[in-house]
C-alpha cells in the first residue's frame, strides 16, 4: 500500500458570474513510503490546487484520494481523524502560516495536540535550531529559520507524509539549498514520504526520487529523477530542463520557454501543449494524449512517445517519425 495516492483528480473552482476554472483536469500520482516525489511545472499549472486537494484543503470535484489506504476527505469544522493527522502540509511562505504574537514553542506544541517542553527542544534541534528558539516569535527569525518552524511543527504531529507547496521560493539560494538538504536528511531518518512542489527543476533534481511533470491541470510525465534528467520524454520537460542555467563557466545561457501557460478556463484542444510545442503534428491538436507506460518506470502523455518502445528524446523520436521541428 502506497503512503499517498491520487487517482484522476480533477479541482474546480467556481467563479461568481464567470464560467468556472479546472485547475486540475484528471491528475493522478502516487507516492510510496519514504520515497520524495517532486511535483514540477510553470506557475498556473494547478500544482499548487493539486497539492491541497492532496491534504483535503480543497474539494476535489473528481477523483480519488488516499492516503495510507484511507480516504482524504475535505477539512470541515469537525477535528480530523486522528489517522489523518499524520497527513501534513508545509506552505510556500512560513510568516502567514505563523501566529506573529505566539512563541514558537508553543505553537509546534499545538501541532502534536500538546506536548511538553523536551518534546519541542527535541523538534527544534531536529530542523537544526537551538531550544531557545521556543521562547522568541516569528518576527525575530530569517525566513529559512520561519519555514525550519514550520517544518518543525508539521513534524509534531508524527506524520508520515508531508505535503510541502514551494517551501524554498520565498528562500534566498543558500537558505534553498539547507532547507533542501534538511528536508532529505528528515525523508532519510525518519521514513517519512514528501511530496515537493516547486517551479525549480534543479532543487528538485537534487532532492527527489521521483519527478512528476505537471501542465495546465493534467501530468505529462513522470520517472525517476535521474532518468527524465538524462532523457526527457516529453517536449515540456525538454523545455524545462532547458531553462536550468547551468553554474559551469561555459557561458551557455538556457532557452526560455516560448509562450505563456494557457488560460486554465479555455485549456488548448488536444494536447494542451501543443501551441508551444515546436514537434506538433496534425494529431497533437485533435486528439489528447493520455499519461501511458513508455518502458516499466516511465510515462509519458506525447504521441511522439510508444508505449514499449525505447525512451528518446522529443527530438529524436520527431525525426524518426519524420516530423519537422517548429522553429519560434
Amino acid at each position: 500500500m502506497s503512503a499517498l495516492e491520487l487517482h484522476d483528480v480533477e479541482v474546480t473552482y467556481e467563479r461568481r458570474g464567470r464560467e468556472s476554472v479546472r485547475a486540475v483536469a484528471g491528475a493522478s500520482l502516487i507516492v510510496e513510503r519514504g520515497q520524495i516525489v517532486g511535483l514540477v511545472g510553470e506557475s498556473g499549472c494547478g500544482k499548487s490546487s493539486l497539492a491541497r486537494a492532496a491534504v483535503g484543503l480543497v474539494k476535489a470535484s473528481a477523483g480519488e484520494i488516499h492516503f495510507e489506504g484511507r480516504e482524504v476527505a475535505p477539512l470541515t469544522r469537525r477535528a480530523r481523524p486522528r489517522e489523518l493527522t499524520r497527513l501534513q502540509m508545509v506552505f510556500q511562505n512560513p510568516y502567514s502560516s505563523l501566529n506573529p504574537r505566539r512563541k514558537i514553542g508553543s505553537q509546534i506544541a499545538d501541532g502534536g495536540g500538546g506536548g511538553g517542553r523536551k518534546r519541542v527542544a527535541e523538534l527544534l534541534e531536529l530542523v537544526g535550531l537551538p531550544p531557545n528558539a521556543a521562547t522568541r516569535f516569528p518576527h525575530q527569525f530569517s525566513g529559512g529559520q520561519r519555514q525550519r518552524i514550520a517544518i518543525a511543527r508539521a513534524l509534531a504531529a508524527d506524520p508520515s507524509v508531508i505535503v510541502l507547496d514551494e517551501p524554498l521560493a520565498s528562500l534566498d539560494a543558500s537558505a534553498q539549498a539547507q532547507i533542501a538538504n534538511l528536508l532529505v536528511n528528515l525523508s532519510r531518518e525518519l521514513g517519512l514520504s514528501l511530496l515537493l512542489i516547486s517551479h525549480d527543476l534543479a532543487i528538485v533534481r537534487h532532492v527527489a526520487d521521483v519527478v512528476s511533470v505537471m501542465y495546465l491541470g493534467v501530468m505529462v510525465e513522470t520517472a525517476p529523477t535521474r532518468s527524465l534528467w538524462e532523457v526527457p520524454l516529453h517536449p515540456y520537460t525538454e523545455a524545462l530542463i532547458g531553462a536550468v542555467p547551468l553554474a559551469d563557466g561555459s557561458g551557455f545561457l538556457p532557452e526560455a520557454l516560448p509562450g505563456e501557460v494557457p488560460d486554465p478556463a479555455h485549456p488548448p484542444s488536444g494536447c494542451r501543449f501543443h501551441p508551444r510545442c515546436p514537434y506538433a503534428f496534425e494529431r497533437c491538436p485533435r486528439d489528447e494524449p493520455p499519461l501511458l507506460p513508455v518502458t516499466e518506470i516511465r510515462r509519458a502523455a506525447c504521441w511522439l512517445q510508444e508505449p514499449g518502445g525505447p525512451p528518446a528524446r522529443p527530438a529524436e523520436r520527431a525525426a524518426q517519425l519524420g516530423v519537422a521541428a517548429r522553429v519560434e
